[in-house]
């Protein structure tokens, strides 16, 4: 299997400086900073890329799972949305709440719900977050 790589620089203080986070595809590369992170202000942050992998693992884990079932998806889209919150002398990502909604023709709603569960606990990223709390509201579109 492939090893994945990604590069951050940051410069200055915490505060006032700034950053970049670009990924080893070249797919995606953008800018942070404090106010980015903890603020509304303008670029990215590590929580978002975190939430974009997990949001794209899980979605993929229960296409997955959903086939194998016998039930293959038509679509499926997830938010993710994750929390960072002041701990200590620092910060935390305390829980991530996913939320997805899928058209899956002919599938019950309590085997959706048994796939969507399933996925959760067992995509890579769910699997690399065990740490926090992860929350999963899963919606069967018609």
């Amino acid at each position: 299997m492939p090893v994945r790589k990604a590069q951050a620089k940051w410069e200055g203080k915490v505060s006032e400086g700034k950053g970049t986070m670009k990924l080893g595809s070249g797919a995606f590369e953008g800018s942070y900073s404090f106010k980015s992170r903890f603020e509304n202000g303008k670029g990215t942050n590590p929580e978002e890329l975190i939430g974009a992998a997990h949001a794209g693992c899980f979605s993929m884990a229960l296409s997955l799972f959903l086939e194998k079932a016998g039930n293959p998806p038509d679509w499926i889209e997830t938010e993710a949305k994750v929390h960072i919150e002041k701990q200590g002398e620092g910060f935390a990502i305390t829980a991530i709440e996913l939320a997805t909604e899928a058209k899956v023709p002919g599938i019950e709603e309590k085997a959706f719900q048994e796939q969507a569960e399933a996925a959760k606990k067992n995509c890579p990223v769910s699997k690399a977050l065990a740490g926090t709390e992860i929350k999963l509201k899963a919606r069967l579109k018609g």
